[in-house]
């Protein structure tokens, strides 16, 4: 279909962005939901300008069909959840008394007006808009900014091609990402820093480091932001072996005096388990941050490590760094797992002096350290007179203290309470249940219970992992896939058995209901 043809569409109904995609590609349309005439002549002025910027300014390029079916995909796999009115009232803005464009009004708007009759804009534009579109998750406007880049010919443009790998991965749409990526004509730096940034925002270390030997491979120098990405992935998969190996290719490479890349690598070793490593890059570091400091903290607190974390809090106040929101919650966080009560109160009652107003999480650490000394009736006193309504994370934290000092009564309300701000949470029954059947109250644990299974709510298996020779061994509750599973009860068994003989027997008062409905065979 020519260019002539398509003004004659517009001027007889003015279509859709999937419309005009029928245009482009000369594929079978995208819908077949029929756009609602108009008669309107600002409307069909606005559809003649909306033509000017939809004529390819360039050649069209060979893989344009791909990019085309990138978009058809998304189409497709979101037509069973969205009915053709919900489709009409994505394109057509709300608020508008004639049913114009909104999508097109914000293209129009962001455009750099030459004369009465067209419009033209650069790249640039174009992938501040994309950007943005990352920035707030909104889909459905960067697949149309996309169908726009693919229709100007700005689609070979690196830079316009790498914001949107970002905004398909921001998005969690990887596969389209990647899928935009692999098309991309001219890959720089920035494109392979995006796509390697999408891996590592699933935690998909492995596709990371292939994706890094690859870009090596073209004779691209990786940046600053290629590194923070990938220790990025191995801090959220816990792949000690592979951060150490991108620590290596940092040092040769000559960012390790880069301040966020030694924070990166602190945090790395310390989620990876290796607290010690991360002293070490934290004591070399010259000219630490509040993100320096915060990491540290933080790594000592997660590995129960109260009196180095509380340590290194004080010295941080001495070398006259003021401590932020971060900050307490590290400190609060050491002062919870060590069970350092007054502690937590003092630095908790300390917050206002530095300006650091108390949030959720900080209330939620105070509850957790009161709840976990048995101070139980303080705990619930403390939730009631907070300034901010409590979440359902304080309310939960409370409940398993209650379980686990068998405080059924303070359990039961603080459960009552979370419920009511989360009644299909699955793990919030589960607590009740054991802490009914922690005092013996087996008919109201049963009750619990079969409440779940009327409303199907299962509970997510909780999972942990080991690395052995740089690959990750995960392991999740209640699965039966792994072809050792028989060993792996074998060598649990032998553990029991040892903790027994050591005096230390394991405390069996949290039993699934889904152990009885999932047994492996």
């Amino acid at each position: 279909m020519n260019i002539v043809s398509l003004q004659t569409r517009f001027r007889k109904k003015v279509p859709y962005a999937t419309q005009l995609f029928r245009t482009l590609s000369q594929h079978r349309p995208f819908s077949s939901h029929k756009f609602r005439r108009t008669t309107h002549t600002k409307r069909l002025d606005k559809a003649l300008r909306i033509l000017d910027i939809i004529t390819p300014k360039t050649t069209a390029l060979p893989n344009g069909q791909n990019h085309l079916r990138v978009i058809q995909d998304f189409l497709q796999a979101h037509s069973n959840r969205t009915s053709e009115q919900r489709l009409s009232n994505d394109f057509i803005s709300p608020n508008s008394d004639n049913g114009d464009f909104s999508v097109f009004d914000e293209i129009l708007e962001s455009c750099f007006i030459n004369n009465a009759t067209s419009l033209s804009f650069d790249a640039s534009v174009l992938s501040n808009a994309v950007s943005s579109c990352a920035s707030t998750r909104d889909l459905r406007g960067g697949i149309q900014y996309h169908c726009l880049a693919i229709s100007t010919g700005f689609i070979a443009n690196a830079y316009i091609g790498s914001s949107l790998v970002t905004f398909y991965g921001k998005c969690g749409e990887l596969d389209n990402a990647y899928k935009v990526f692999k098309e991309m004509p001219v890959r720089n730096v920035v494109s392979w820093t995006a796509i390697i940034s999408g891996f590592a925002q699933e935690w998909q270390v492995d596709m990371c480091l292939q994706l890094y030997c690859l870009m090596r491979n073209s004779t691209l120098k990786p940046n600053d932001f290629t590194f923070t990405s990938l220790l990025s992935a191995c801090t959220g998969s816990g792949a000690l072996g592979q951060g150490r190996s991108a620590h290596c290719q940092i040092i040769e490479m000559g960012f390790v005096s880069y301040l966020h890349i030694a924070n990166a690598l602190v945090s790395m070793y310390c989620k990876c388990g290796n607290v010690e490593d991360a002293f070490h890059i934290f004591e070399n570091m010259v000219g630490k941050d509040i993100v320096s400091w915060n990491s540290m903290i933080a790594g000592y607190a997660q590995h129960g490590l109260a009196v180095q974390g509380i340590g290194l809090f004080e010295r941080m106040k001495s070398q006259g760094v003021k401590p932020d929101a971060i900050t307490f919650l590290g400190v609060l966080s050491s002062c919870r797992h060590a069970g350092f009560v007054e502690g937590g109160r003092n630095y908790f009652n300390s917050m206002v002096e530095y300006g650091v107003k108390p949030e959720l999480d900080h209330y939620s650490c105070i509850v957790d350290l009161l709840g976990r000394a048995g101070l139980l009736e303080e705990a619930q006193y403390f939730i009631e007179r907070m300034p901010v309504s409590p979440n359902a994370v304080i309310w939960g934290s409370l409940v398993s203290s209650c379980r686990l000092h068998g405080s059924v009564w303070i359990g039961i309300q603080a459960a009552e309470n979370t419920l009511l701000l989360e009644p299909e949470c699955a793990a919030t029954h589960v607590q009740l249940a054991n802490l009914y059947a922690s005092v013996g109250f087996w008919d109201q644990a049963a009750r619990v219970r079969k409440l779940m299974k009327d409303r199907r709510l299962k509970t997510n298996p909780g999972c942990s992992w080991i690395e052995i020779k740089n690959e990750v061994y995960r392991f999740r509750a209640e699965d039966c896939s792994n072809t050792r599973v028989s060993e792996i009860h074998d060598v649990l068994d032998w553990l029991v058995d040892h903790m027994i003989t050591l005096g230390r027997a394991p405390e069996m008062q949290e039993v699934s209901e889904a152990i009885h409905d999932n047994v492996c065979p």
